[in-house]
């Protein structure tokens, strides 16, 4: 009988673990419908069927649609952006150009909005959640970046030739970058997006809605607690992601840039005096994309640009 009861309480203690986590990659609209031009096959494995899964693509009327909606309906996963949605996939290098109309332009990607050099702009993903988090949420963002002018200079060249980075000086003449002397930096700090993330409850939760916050990367992933709030500080292992100008981020033609976002707790705190909740699967995740004014390339992001990565409660 003793043995019996030992077999049982290991079987107790283990059998969380035996519950089963996978890993997950979300984008707006159905996850399983995700253009194949921007994922391996390794990351295809980890696309779901979210609608059969319980996680639908729209539910309700939140959120609305606006004047800047360029993809999906009212309570649906949503892509908004400031610019209209008529430019090509300058990320691929094998595409060809049909006709002087920029929507005439023929690539494997998806319809991108462009933000030019010394102009504002913003992008917008509504993203929902496949499943429940079990661990960090990494917010992945990928555009095209490139000097300014290069794709009508270059066409489906212009990565290949005018590759850019945000924040870059660009020096004098076509696709040159300054360079820079010792004890200044080459970035442009003023010059780099910001990015505002926020998580909303889906069909099958309720909380307010709370910023998410970042781990710095490289850091130590520690903690620093304010001890007159109870809260998490912002501080040079942590930030809030509330747009403000320590959430600045450099962006790299073509390559993902990830925020790892810490996993939210249901009653913890955050820098801005919000309440953390566990998340569910179907529950929004809401990133803004900045571009100031004083940006030095040309930004061409689309309703892919954002993903969620992530490993999450198994579904069986």
């Amino acid at each position: 009988m003793k043995w019996l009861l030992t077999c049982l309480a290991v079987l107790f203690i283990v059998a969380p673990a035996m519950a089963g986590e996978d890993p997950y990659i979300a984008v707006v609209d159905n996850d399983i419908l995700a253009n194949s031009f921007y994922f391996s096959p390794k990351y295809t494995q980890f696309f779901y069927d979210q609608t059969s899964i319980g996680a639908p693509v729209c539910s309700g009327t939140f959120p609305p649609l606006s004047q800047y909606t360029r993809v999906g309906g009212a309570g649906c996963e949503q892509f908004l952006s400031q610019t209209a949605m008529n430019q090509p996939e300058v990320c691929d290098l094998t595409g060809q150009v049909t006709d002087q109309i920029p929507v005439s332009y023929r690539d494997r990607g998806l319809p991108n909005a462009k933000t030019p050099a010394g102009n504002t702009g913003f992008y917008e993903w509504w993203i929902r959640l496949p499943k429940k988090p079990d661990g960090e949420i990494n917010i992945v963002i990928q555009c095209g970046v490139v000097k300014p002018n290069a794709f009508a200079v270059y066409d489906y060249d212009s990565v290949a030739l005018c590759a850019a980075e945000t924040g870059e000086r660009i020096g004098a003449g076509v696709c040159v970058r300054q360079e820079v002397d010792p004890g200044v930096s080459p970035v442009i700090s003023t010059a780099l997006p910001k990015i505002k993330a926020i998580a909303y409850p889906g069909p099958y939760n309720d909380f307010a809605p709370f910023n998410l916050t970042a781990f710095k990367n490289p850091g130590s992933y520690t903690f620093t607690i304010d001890s007159k709030t109870g809260c998490i500080s912002n501080n040079g292992n942590m930030q809030v992601l509330d747009g403000g100008p320590n959430t600045r981020i450099l962006l790299k033609a073509c390559m993902d840039k990830t925020v790892v976002t810490k996993l939210p707790v249901t009653g913890q705190c955050n820098a801005l005096l919000q309440t953390e909740a566990d998340l569910r699967a179907g529950d929004l995740i809401y990133i803004h994309l900045d571009v100031p004014r004083q940006s030095t390339v040309d930004i061409y992001c689309h309703a892919q640009s954002a993903r969620l990565q992530g490993i999450g409660e198994a579904i069986w």
